[in-house]
């Protein structure tokens, strides 16, 4: 079938479909179509037109979210994300005279060169939030820190990230309750898909299930639950601690992956979203790039979802994964076909890359 029709049409298309044919996408696919909104000052108004085209456009966003309910596959769709500013050159320091206009670092004064969500602002002492402009969903923030360059962060500082984007998230349920599912990430450096030099995270909000990749764990841990009679997460723990490959450190368990989404891939498991797993977020962070050289890495720190659910999140904890990306100064990308397509190839060490985790962590007691 062809159609002049676009992804935001996708509701009215599947409704369009025969009683059979309807069935059979419904089975396979989940569909969930937000809006994100946006209050930009004036100022920025005319950098959007630049930027974007029309002021409408951006003011309000149409998302679509869809999930492949077999596969677990899923995909997020708003065509503004192609138009969004990438810093691609030499880094444009806050206090370079290279930088010609607010425009080169938006970050730098977010509160008049970016937008606010409909509820407003979290201010924290380090760091400020912001409306994504390009969202990747309808509740969808960015978290600018006071420093421009990200990796200049502390225990202090990584803490206050957090804290800030869990007020977001909290503020931002209040305003859209059907939005329950949050999820924290932190992209450091363009290497590992920052758009923008100046050092932020992002935080999110979604609706009718948890993003695609987190649903599969889910729904798998729950399958391992009723295989097993276990906890997945506590065997998971457990198999790599027998191997040199798990550690806990005040109620917070840390394992080195055995099966890394890519190099040096750490995850952290706790039962809260507590000081003491802020705190060995900030003590991993600190050991990539104390001890293992890491200057860009990804982070996403994952909760089990705001109020009521059908689905079963028994037993998933507070999740936190963290990746190194590679050299920032390198050409060569560190993923592949392979990584898309089969299997990621991994360089380090899991149990290195353990041993390594551990002596930093001991260090800072």
């Amino acid at each position: 079938m062809i159609t002049t029709k676009g992804i935001v049409d996708i509701e009215d298309l599947v409704e369009s479909l025969s009683s059979k044919d309807k069935e059979v996408f419904n089975r396979i696919f989940n569909i969930n179509v937000t809006t994100g909104t946006i209050c930009a000052p004036g100022i920025m108004h005319p950098w959007i037109e630049k930027q974007f085209g029309n002021l409408d456009n951006v003011f309000t966003q149409t998302i679509v979210k869809i999930t492949n309910q077999v596969t677990l596959d899923g995909a997020l769709f708003n065509k503004l994300r192609a138009s969004r500013p990438i810093r691609s050159s030499t880094p444009c320091k806050t206090e370079s005279p290279d930088c010609d206009s607010v425009w080169d670092d938006p970050l730098r004064d977010p509160l008049t060169t970016t937008p606010k969500d409909t509820f407003g602002r979290v201010e924290g002492k380090y760091c400020i939030t912001a409306s994504n402009i390009a969202k990747y969903d309808g509740l969808h923030g960015v978290i600018s820190f006071r420093d421009y360059d990200p990796l200049q962060f502390d225990r202090e500082k990584v803490i206050d990230y957090i804290e800030v984007g869990w007020k977001w998230a909290r503020r931002a349920y209040a305003t859209d309750p059907s939005a329950k599912y949050f999820l924290f990430i932190w992209n450091c450096q363009w290497k590992a898909g920052a758009s923008l030099e100046h050092g932020h995270a992002q935080v999110m909000l979604t609706h009718g299930m948890h993003y695609a990749k987190i649903e599969g764990l889910r729904r798998n841990a729950v399958w391992y639950r009723r295989r097993y009679n276990a906890n997945y997460f506590d065997d998971l723990f457990h198999a790599h601690s027998k191997v040199g490959c798990g550690m806990e450190k005040e109620g917070v368990r840390i394992i080195s992956s055995l099966t890394p989404i890519k190099d040096k891939e750490i995850i952290l498991f706790s039962q809260a979203l507590n000081l003491s797993l802020m705190e060995r977020i900030y003590e991993v962070l600190d050991a990539y790039r104390q001890r293992m050289g890491v200057r860009a890495f990804n982070l996403a720190l994952i909760t089990s979802p705001f109020g009521e659910v059908e689905e079963d999140w028994k037993d998933f904890p507070v999740l936190v994964r963290v990746v190194d990306r590679g050299d920032p100064m390198s050409r060569a990308s560190d993923m592949g076909t392979m990584e898309l397509y089969a299997a990621s190839v991994v360089a380090s060490d899991p149990l290195k890359v353990s041993r390594l985790l551990w002596q930093s962590l001991a260090d800072v007691d």
